[in-house]
C-alpha cells in the first residue's frame, strides 16, 4: 500500500468575497510525480502556499509527511523544498557559492556543503558555469540551479510552481527530464504547478485538473480521456467502398447511431455505447466494403478545451 505524503480533505480559501480554492480532497503519494494543471488563476499558487504553511486555509486540514503545515511550519520547510516560477540568488556570488552558503544555512559544515552542491551542480547539468556569477545566469540556467538549490537540504518533498515559464523549448525538455529522473533516484515526491498540459503530461504519473478552485478531475492522461469518452459517447472512423451518398441513410438504421459526419473520403460515427464487432456486421451487410474501421480517442487538446475552456466538472474527482 502506497504512503500518502500529501493530503488535503475539504481544505478552502477564501480572500473576502472571493474563494480561491473550494472544498479540495487530495492525495499524492510519496515518489509520485502529480501534475495540478490549470489556467493562470485557477487557484495552483494559493494551494501551494496552504501546503506550505505559508498561507492558512479557511476551513479544511492539510498534512504533509503527517503535520500540519501551520502547526509545524520549521520541520514542514525541514522535509519541503520549493521552487518557485522565479528563483533569488545573490547575484554577485557564484552558482557554487550560493549553494554551499543554502548548504551552510542547513546545518552543513563548509566541506560538506561543497561536497554535496558539486554533487548536485553536476546532476542539474552545471558543471561548466558553476564559477561563474548568478547574475549572469539564463533563465534555464536560474531554474537548473534553483532545483539544485532546493534538493541541498535532501528534502523528501519538492513543490514546483510554474518552473519552465521563460526557459526555451530545448531548455524545457532537458529540465522535465532532469526533473523525473531526479525524482526516481532520490525517491522524492514532487508536485509540479502548471498551465502547460504538454509539459505535466511528459512527466507526471497522475493530473489534477483545476479550473476556478475546484479540482474537476483527477488520474492519469488516458483515465481522463476515458472520461471524455463516457461523456462524448464513442465515436468511430469508418472508411468504405461503395456508394457514398446513400451511405448516411443507410446507417440511420444502425440501432446504437447517435450522430455522423462527413470527412472527405471517410465518415465520423457518434454511437451510443463501445462497438462489440456488430458495426462492422452491419456495414458488411448492407452492401458495403470495409476499408478501414478505427476507434478514435481523445488527445491532449481535447482534454484541455474540454477541461479549461468548459470549466465544468465530468464526474465525482
Amino acid at each position: 500500500m502506497k504512503e500518502n505524503i500529501i493530503e488535503l480533505k475539504g481544505v478552502s480559501k477564501d480572500y473576502k468575497e472571493t474563494r480561491a480554492v473550494n472544498k479540495l480532497d487530495l492525495t499524492i503519494s510519496k515518489g509520485e510525480i502529480f501534475g495540478l494543471l490549470g489556467p493562470n488563476g485557477a487557484g495552483k499558487s494559493t494551494t501551494i502556499y496552504m501546503i506550505l504553511g505559508l498561507t492558512k486555509p479557511t476551513e479544511g486540514k492539510i498534512t504533509v509527511c503527517g503535520l500540519e503545515p501551520m502547526k509545524n511550519q520549521i520541520l514542514v520547510k525541514k522535509k519541503v523544498g520549493f521552487l518557485p516560477d522565479d528563483v533569488g540568488f545573490y547575484e554577485n556570488m557564484s552558482g557554487l557559492e550560493n549553494l554551499v552558503y543554502v548548504g551552510k544555512l542547513n546545518g552543513l559544515s563548509t566541506s560538506n556543503a561543497k561536497e554535496r552542491a558539486l554533487h548536485l551542480i553536476k546532476q542539474v547539468g552545471l558543471e561548466e558555469a558553476m564559477h561563474k556569477k548568478a547574475g549572469k545566469y539564463s533563465r534555464g540556467m536560474r531554474q537548473r540551479l534553483g532545483l539544485a538549490d532546493t534538493l541541498m537540504k535532501e528534502p523528501e518533498v519538492v513543490i514546483m510552481d510554474e518552473p519552465t515559464l521563460g526557459i526555451d523549448p530545448k531548455g524545457i525538455n532537458e529540465f522535465l527530464d532532469m526533473i523525473q529522473t531526479l525524482s526516481k533516484e532520490h525517491g522524492i515526491t514532487i508536485l509540479l504547478s502548471s498551465h502547460q498540459l504538454h509539459q505535466v503530461q511528459k512527466i507526471c504519473d497522475r493530473v489534477g485538473i483545476f479550473v476556478r478552485g475546484n479540482l474537476l478531475q483527477e488520474g492519469d492522461i488516458p483515465t481522463l480521456q476515458r472520461a471524455l469518452q463516457e461523456e462524448n459517447h464513442v465515436k468511430y472512423k469508418v472508411v468504405v467502398d461503395g456508394s457514398l451518398a446513400e451511405f448516411p441513410r443507410k446507417m440511420e438504421e444502425y440501432s446504437n447511431m447517435e450522430m455522423m459526419e462527413r470527412d472527405s473520403d471517410s465518415f465520423i460515427l457518434t454511437l451510443t455505447k463501445e462497438d462489440d464487432g456488430s458495426l462492422a456486421d452491419f456495414i458488411t451487410s448492407s452492401g458495403y466494403k470495409l476499408l478501414a474501421l478505427e476507434q478514435l480517442t481523445y488527445g491532449l487538446d481535447d482534454i484541455y478545451e474540454r477541461y479549461f475552456q468548459g470549466g465544468e466538472s465530468i464526474g465525482t474527482a
